[in-house]
């Protein structure tokens, strides 16, 4: 019988409260269990010392018969000296998702093609100012032709 020491949720809706026990790994999570060794209340700020609350001599006695803590109750042991917890390390935890990254791109595509257009709208606006200018000479030159004779 694989036995783990797990979070036992409690409480009603929106206000959980769990008892931290000692259970078959393969009963139900709020089922069944051998023995209740403490509380969890995460409503409690992180500073209270009634927010996780340990029988530690049952719990080190637990862990040394072999019962193995989930990840959040190791977390909670780790915090309160029992047993050490090897920190985890996640290099891709703070990238975006492949979606997320493919909408970025087509972002990005769609600033440049508008940067683009901008560019070439303000080329062809300046352009024929310049041009008008040459434009003018021709009709000042038809002008004076028309004047002359």
């Amino acid at each position: 019988m694989a036995v783990s020491l797990r979070l036992s949720r409690g409480g009603s809706k929106k206000r959980p409260y769990y008892k931290i026990v000692i259970a078959n790994s393969r009963a139900p999570r709020d089922g069944a269990f051998l023995e209740q060794v403490g509380t969890y209340n995460p409503l409690l700020a992180k500073d209270d010392e009634n927010r996780v609350r340990l029988v530690e001599d049952r719990v080190k006695y637990w862990l040394g018969v072999g019962a193995q803590p989930t990840d959040r109750v190791a977390r909670l042991l780790d915090k309160a000296g029992i047993k050490e917890r090897a920190a985890t390390v996640n290099p891709s935890k703070g990238e975006p998702g492949k979606k997320a990254k493919d909408r970025a791109e087509e972002k990005a595509e769609k600033a440049r093609e508008a940067e683009e257009a901008a560019k070439a709208a303000e080329e062809a606006a300046n352009a024929p100012a310049e041009e008008a200018p040459a434009e003018e000479a021709p009709a000042e030159a038809a002008a004076e032709a028309q004047a002359e004779g």
